[in-house]
């Protein structure tokens, strides 16, 4: 009995693909991946073997035939990227998802004012990471409040009034500047003796 081999569909190169493929084939300063790749479509368009072109360039049959098969369907475009691949399937369900988003918009955990991505995670089964991913997915900024914090500072009202008096009445030969302060943090201003 005798067992006929398949040949795979012949390459047939135009001018202008030949040249391309023997740039790339050379090329010192292109992507080694893609040099690969124009040394097989060259090596099968003198119709070499598949499993002679493996060998001889260190990579499996398959690799080759796939190749092949990118070039005949999509010409010199189909070896310079490679397929899109559908990626790897999400683990957190999207309801998962959906009940941290709710709970960093509308809830509180006990004993703090906003959520941490390690109280989060806790609460919810997930790793930081999960909820760091989550949260950015979602431009979510729990730690950054756009609303104004009331001071709990029992002096609150007097510093209130003594920054403002300075701001709407200034003494003479007086500066007046204003800074950011950072959060927690209380700037205290000291008025020099001249000044007072």
């Amino acid at each position: 009995m005798r067992l006929m081999s398949r040949r795979a569909t012949p390459i047939i190169l135009s001018p202008e693909e030949r040249s391309t493929l023997d740039t790339w084939a050379r090329g010192r300063s292109i992507a080694a991946r893609l040099v690969q790749r124009a040394q097989i479509i060259r090596m099968a368009a003198q119709d070499i073997l598949s499993q002679d072109i493996a060998q001889e360039l260190d990579v499996s049959r398959p690799t080759v035939q796939l190749w092949r098969q990118r070039f005949l369907a999509l010409r010199l475009a189909g070896l310079e990227k490679d397929a899109p691949r559908p990626g790897r399937l999400p683990r957190i369900s999207p309801e998962k998802v959906r009940a941290v988003v709710e709970a960093t918009l509308h809830t509180k955990p006990p004993d703090a004012t906003q959520w941490s991505t390690r109280t989060m995670a806790k609460a919810h089964g997930l790793s930081e990471a999960s909820v760091r991913r989550i949260w950015k997915q979602h431009n979510l900024k729990p730690h950054l409040t756009k609303t104004f914090k009331l001071s709990r500072d029992r002096q609150f009202v007097e510093t209130l009034q003594d920054i403002v008096g300075l701001y709407m009445n200034p003494p003479e030969k007086a500066l007046v500047l204003c800074m950011d302060e950072k959060c927690q943090i209380q700037a205290w201003i000291e008025l020099s003796p001249d000044c007072r």
